[in-house]
C-alpha cells in the first residue's frame, strides 16, 4: 500500500464515487461536424508555412508565424520582407482564412442551437449527483401519485431520483423540486445504470398502464440476476383491478397498492366511525409524530423462539408495545397476552419510536439470551 493510500484512509478521505454510465461517448458524434474546420485550418497552415518557405525563404519559425497572423487576419504587420509574389500569396491565405473561419462559426452555432452537447453535458452533471446516493428510491413515471410520494420522501429526508420518458419531465423536475431525475425509458438496463440501481433500497413503479409496471418489475428482477446482487430490490407497485395485484406479486412485486380498493377501505372507515377519520394521518402519516409502528420478523435462529411474550421483557428493556402476532401460517392475533407463545418466523407487530422499533430489532436478531434480561 502506498504512502499516499495510508493517508487517506487516515484522514478519511474518500473517493467521489462514479456513475456507471459515461456520457462522454455520446458527446463525440456530435463533434463530427468540427472535423472539416479543423482539418481545413491545418491544411491551411500547412500550405501557408510551405508557401513562405519557398516563396520568401523563411524560416520555419517565422513562415508558421506569418502564416498564424495573416490565416488569423490579426493584422500585426510583416514579419519578414514580402515580395509581390508573396503579397499575393499572403491575399490568398487571408480569404482562405475567412472563409474557413466563418464556414467554423456557423457550424458551431448551428450545433449549439441543437443543444445536443449541452443536454448531455447536463445529464452527465445529473449522474455524478445520482451516483453519490445511497439506499434511495427510483420512482418511475410522473405523475399524480409520484407527486406526493415524492412529498412524503423529502419530508422523511428518504433521496429518490425520478425516471419518466416525456420531455417535459425537465419542466416537472424544476416545478415540482425534483433534486435528482432522468429523461429515459425506465425498463432499460442503460437507465437501470443511470439510476444507481446497484446502491438503491427499491424502485417504485405508478405508472397507469399495467403493462408498464410488468416490463418493469420483469427487468429488474432480470437486472438482479444478471449483475448477481447480494439482496434483491424492495419492489412498491400500483394496479387498480385485484386482478392486477396479483399478477404483479406473481412477477416479483414486493408491495402492490391499489388506489381503488384503499379508496374504498378509506370511505367505508369513515362511514362506519367518522370519529376515526384522521387517525392515519395523525398517527402514522405524520412526519413530526415521534410514534412508529411496524412488523418485525422473528428469525429461526433468535433466542427469543419458544419463549412466552412476557418473558422476552421487551416492553422494559426497549420501550416498544407488542400490539399483534402474525403466525408463520399467517394466523393473527391482536393485543397477545404474556403468555402467547412466540415462534420461529412469526412477526411481532410492533409499536414505538423508530429508534426503539429498531433496538427491538437488533434484540430479537440476537442468537443468545441478551444480558439485559438479568436486570429486568
Amino acid at each position: 500500500m502506498s504512502l499516499l493510500s495510508k493517508i487517506r484512509i487516515f484522514l478519511h478521505w474518500e473517493s467521489a464515487p462514479k456513475p456507471d454510465v459515461k456520457l462522454l461517448p455520446e458527446v463525440y458524434p456530435h463533434l463530427k461536424a468540427f472535423r472539416l474546420p479543423l482539418i481545413l485550418t491545418v491544411i491551411t497552415m500547412l500550405l501557408g508555412t510551405t508557401g513562405y518557405i519557398l516563396i520568401e525563404n523563411a524560416t520555419l519559425m517565422d513562415a508558421i508565424y506569418q502564416t498564424g497572423i495573416t490565416f488569423t487576419t490579426v493584422g500585426f504587420g510583416e514579419v519578414i520582407p514580402i515580395s509581390n509574389a508573396g503579397r499575393i500569396f499572403t491575399i490568398t491565405l487571408i480569404i482562405a482564412g475567412f472563409a474557413i473561419f466563418t464556414s467554423a462559426i456557423s457550424i458551431v452555432v448551428a450545433e449549439l442551437n441543437r443543444g445536443n452537447i449541452f443536454a448531455i453535458l447536463k445529464e452527465r452533471s445529473m449522474l455524478y449527483s445520482i451516483a453519490r446516493l445511497k439506499k434511495h428510491f427510483v420512482i418511475c413515471y410522473h405523475n399524480d401519485y409520484t407527486l406526493e410520494v415524492t412529498k412524503q420522501l423529502r419530508k422523511n429526508h428518504i433521496p429518490f431520483v425520478v425516471i419518466d420518458p416525456r420531455e417535459e419531465i425537465h419542466q416537472w423536475a424544476i416545478e415540482h423540486n425534483y433534486p435528482t431525475y432522468l429523461k429515459a425509458e425506465p425498463h432499460t438496463e442503460l437507465s437501470m445504470l443511470k439510476a444507481h440501481l446497484a446502491s438503491a433500497k427499491g424502485i417504485i413503479t405508478l405508472s397507469n398502464s399495467i403493462s408498464d409496471n410488468i416490463a418493469l418489475i420483469a427487468s429488474v428482477r432480470l437486472f438482479e440476476k444478471e449483475h448477481f446482487l447480494p439482496r434483491p430490490y424492495y419492489i412498491i407497485s400500483s394496479a387498480e383491478s385485484v386482478s392486477d395485484v396479483d399478477k404483479l406479486k406473481k412477477l416479483g412485486a414486493d408491495t402492490v397498492v391499489s388506489p381503488t380498493k384503499l379508496t374504498a377501505q378509506r370511505v367505508s372507515a369513515m362511514a362506519s366511525r367518522p370519529d376515526m377519520e384522521n387517525l392515519l394521518e395523525e398517527f402514522l402519516y405524520k412526519s413530526d409524530n415521534p410514534l412508529d409502528m411496524e412488523e418485525v420478523e422473528v428469525p429461526k435462529y433468535s433466542w427469543a423462539v419458544l419463549k412466552k411474550l412476557k418473558e422476552t421483557h421487551i416492553r422494559q428493556i426497549t420501550n416498544t408495545s407488542v400490539i399483534g402476532i402474525t403466525k408463520k401460517d399467517g394466523d393473527f392475533s391482536a393485543m397477545p397476552k404474556g403468555d402467547v407463545l412466540i415462534t420461529s418466523e412469526c412477526k411481532l407487530l410492533i409499536i414505538g419510536t423508530q429508534k426503539d422499533i429498531t433496538v427491538t430489532k437488533e434484540l430479537l436478531r440476537k442468537r443468545d439470551k441478551p444480558k439485559e434480561l438479568k436486570f429486568v
